[in-house]
């Protein structure tokens, strides 16, 4: 090691510490002990506390939650596993507080991709800083969205083990192919995943196509088993997320229904995936691609509104209507025009970013730049979702797994990351390959390219009509506003849709400066009058502060909360601690808020006949849209509502929950009965429709199809008991005595993918009754009763992580001895 160069390590400590430095400055706040406020985590606590008290308890985490939706496989909250690798994300992002961590993490894996492409270190930083600050990071960090941002944050360090098994370098790509295909897929958001795994076919169809034209077939299978390999360990050590998730989603929306309720009657359907309007939700505007270039040109996030500025005022003000009332109006119109419906902000890359990717178009030459110019658009394709049915519908049809998804402008990862990879490559080949004499040849071929960027620009801002899809939802609010006043409702949108056009031209010309700056700097190196590390320099300092200034507008200060006040989210109300005083093991809460069904608070302290999750069970959904979302007190009771939280009329959200009212429900039917009867039904929708009226405490209700399982149940027996013994989420007991063969249903939602039933220690099969419960037959005499929650895809993917696991330390520990002797190698070399 004593030919160790600091100097070749000197620029990437500048690198990780103008990292460090450009995340504490933006995540300022974090440094100073607050809190960001995240309603998706502060939802997520809710879902998952009472899964982290059990283990505080136990010594390890549940399975089964039995806060949300009156149960739901646990690890789709929070899932735990085992293995023998160590938490490389704090290893990443040095134990950084978030979210300096997430950014700086973004950072370095960018940097890495930088680094194997060959780059020069100033411009890693500056696609580094590109990468991470563009504003869909801080969007989605502001709300939440934790699992998506460590997905993105992985992807360019996955892309570089890739690209370095493809360019020959075996070892140290398996290794980190390996090792950030593990990470990747760790953080749990599939379609990030499914978004990446386009990118690298996109990547690798390029490279095939060149080995395919030079022969170079050895190389070929070798790379390509390579990367299986790599994937392979990365799939293995994310087994228990991908084998869980997988089983699950077959009982969710995402694996199709088996119920559909057509407005006037429910009808048995048989589909796989999301339906096809659903899916679409949230598809990007065709011309609101412009948004990765003009951040503010539709206005910014859907929760933005028109202020005093607006054209409406002056307008209005014109006609006679006093100032302060037309500013009063104008605060009501959002200032968001786009497709997808209600975003928290835009996908801004940067002006300067989009600039040099056109600009890359014209002169890298490399086999990078075409796949990288057929993902991007086909991805800007797949996010126009419904704005380009005739394509998505195809894709939705015959692409494996992209109907599973929903969201088509998530799609904008694709460009995030690549459209810095081709200005990086762009700003390599002009400054540090190419000469001042080579730029000068193809300055005007760049002048026609930037020429034309714009000109699309300007002929979308000269000819658009400036109409929004929710047009038809403003003018109805215009209309109440103003007393059906036709005259007054016409000045307002004419108003409103001059206001766009002034936020599109004015973002149009931002862009248009930017675009100057980035000219400008090539024809000064062009002209040999400035240094090429200057301007590079430059146009790092002038893009990361657009980015930041963008940035601001949605991941700011006013996001943060101090601890204690942080904490107030999390405290019982007092209808909360009235019902935590019922120590009972086996009782439900129904708390009646507007949001019942998107909220998960009250779960955080009691098992909830609601909650949230982005991804129920069908039954239950289809229960709650059909029974409980009606009132219907047969379905609450069977489910052992014991409890409903009432808010009072008219109160905000927290004046409701602070003056919320518990009523007892007298009728609940408790954790597990014996039934009467038993009415035998054909398909959903006919079980769905029994419980429109029907006694639960008498009657079950069962489809033919698990006739096979009840065995000679009698009702004559009046003194047959059946009881909770023990309530655990994982593991129930019950005992059951009677003269004859019973039918017990059990208050637990049927989910046949782990949960199993015993009978004296015997395993024995259980039914679904009415629709969403368990039902066994019992036969005669004194039993024990058992459910144990044992998925085999979690034990199967713990046994898969420990493999894979090694598998990875092996490949990190022959990384590690290839480096050490190909170092010993150079320092023998250098020493003869």
């Amino acid at each position: 090691m004593k030919n160790f160069s600091w100097k070749k390590l000197l620029p990437h400590l500048i690198a990780i510490i103008i990292f460090l430095v450009v995340a504490m400055v933006y995540c300022k706040p974090a440094l100073q002990g607050q809190v960001l406020e995240q309603t998706d985590i502060v939802h997520w606590r809710g879902m998952a506390q009472s899964a982290f008290d059990y283990k505080e308890q136990h010594g390890h985490f549940p399975l089964w939650n039995t806060h949300l939706f009156s149960g739901m496989p646990n690890y789709q909250v929070y899932l735990y596993g085992k293995s023998f690798l160590i938490d490389f994300n704090k290893v990443f992002t040095l134990g950084l507080p978030k979210p300096i961590s997430y950014f700086f993490l973004a950072c370095i894996c960018f940097y890495i991709l930088c680094v194997t492409l060959g780059t020069n270190y100033i411009i890693g930083i500056l696609g580094s800083l590109a990468f991470a600050y563009c504003s869909y990071d801080p969007v989605i960090i502001s709300v939440g969205h934790e699992s998506k941002m460590m997905a993105i944050a992985y992807m360019p360090a996955l892309l570089a083990g890739l690209i370095l098994l493809y360019e020959r370098r075996y070892v140290i790509g398996l290794c980190l192919t390996a090792l950030f295909a593990t990470m990747e897929i760790s953080a749990n958001h599939p379609q990030i995943n499914y978004y990446f795994i386009i990118v690298a076919g996109f990547m690798t169809l390029a490279y095939i196509i060149k080995w395919v034209q030079s022969a170079q077939w050895k190389h070929m299978a070798i790379a390509l088993s390579l990367a299986l390999i790599g994937g392979g360990i990365g799939v293995g050590n994310a087994a228990i997320t991908l084998l869980t998730t997988a089983e699950y989603s077959k009982y969710t929306i995402r694996g199709g229904k088996t119920l559909e309720n057509t407005g006037t009657t429910l009808k048995d359907v048989k589909t796989t995936g999301l339906d096809l309007d659903y899916a679409f939700s949230y598809s990007l505007g065709k011309i609101e691609a412009a948004n990765l270039m003009l951040p503010n040109a539709f206005g910014g996030s859907g929760g933005e509104r028109l202020n005093e500025n607006s054209n409406i005022v002056s307008a209005l003000t014109a006609r006679g209507v006093p100032e302060e009332n037309a500013v009063q109006l104008v605060q009501y119109l959002p200032k968001y025009w786009g497709g997808i419906g209600g975003p928290a902000g835009p996908v801004y890359l940067g002006a300067i970013i989009c600039v040099l990717f056109v600009i890359g178009l014209v002169v890298v030459k490399n086999e990078h730049k075409w796949w990288i110019l057929a993902a991007a658009a086909f991805s800007i394709f797949m996010a126009w979702g419904s704005y380009f049915l005739s394509f998505n519908e195809l894709l939705f049809k015959y692409l494996p797994l992209y109907n599973k998804f929903r969201a088509p402008s998530m799609a904008l990862v694709i460009p995030q990351l690549l459209f810095p990879i081709l200005a990086v490559l762009c700003l390599q080949k002009i400054f540090i390959i190419d000469t001042p004499e080579q730029l000068q040849k193809s300055f005007k071929k760049i002048l026609y390219a930037v020429g034309a960027l714009f000109a699309v620009l300007l002929l979308i801002y000269i000819g658009n009509d400036y109409l929004s899809p929710n047009d038809d939802s403003i003018k109805s609010m215009l209309s109440q506003i103003t007393g059906n006043n036709q005259d007054i409702s016409t000045v307002v949108f004419n108003g409103l849709l001059a206001d766009r056009k002034a936020m599109f031209g004015a973002d149009l010309a931002r862009a248009f400066i930017f675009a100057l700056v980035t000219l400008a700097a090539l024809f000064l190196y062009a002209r040999k009058l400035v240094k090429p590390v200057y301007l590079i320099i430059l146009l790092l300092i002038v893009n990361t502060g657009d980015l930041l200034a963008v940035d601001s507008k949605y991941l700011n200060a006013s996001n943060y909360e101090e601890p204690d006040n942080y904490q107030v989210n999390f405290s019982p109300t007092i209808a909360e601690q009235q019902i935590m005083k019922d120590t009972s093991p086996h009782y439900r809460v129904y708390n009646l808020a507007p949001d019942r069904f998107q909220e998960s608070l009250t779960a955080y302290y009691l098992r909830c006949i609601g909650g949230y999750h982005p991804a129920k069970l069908s039954i239950y959904q289809d229960l709650i849209e059909n029974q409980i979302s009606k009132g219907n007190m047969h379905v609450l009771n069977m489910l052992d509502t014991k409890y409903f939280i009432i808010p009072p009329q008219q109160q905000n959200q927290a004046q409701a929950a602070a003056q919320a009212t518990v009523q007892r429900n007298a009728s609940a039917l408790g954790a597990c009965w014996f039934v009467r009867d038993i009415k035998f039904v054909n398909g959903p929708a006919e079980e769905m429709k029994a419980l429109d009226n029907f006694d639960p405490a008498q009657t079950a209700i069962v489809e033919n199809s698990f006739k096979s399982l009840i065995n000679n149940a009698s009702a004559t027996d009046s003194s047959a008991t059946i009881q909770l013994l023990s309530y655990d989420p994982d593991d129930i007991k019950y005992t059951s005595q009677s003269n004859t063969n019973r039918f017990a249903v059990f208050s637990e939602i049927y989910y046949p993918a782990g949960w199993n039933a015993y009978i004296d220690g015997k395993k024995v099969d259980y039914c679904k009754v009415n629709y969403a419960l368990r039902g066994l037959s019992i036969p005669a005499g004194k039993h024990s009763i058992e459910f144990k929650f044992e998925p085999s895809s979690y034990y199967t993917g713990q046994t898969l992580v420990y493999i894979a696991s090694i598998a990875l330390w092996l490949c990190i520990i022959a990384a590690l001895l290839y480096w050490w002797r190909k170092n010993q190698h150079t320092q023998n070399t250098t020493t003869t």
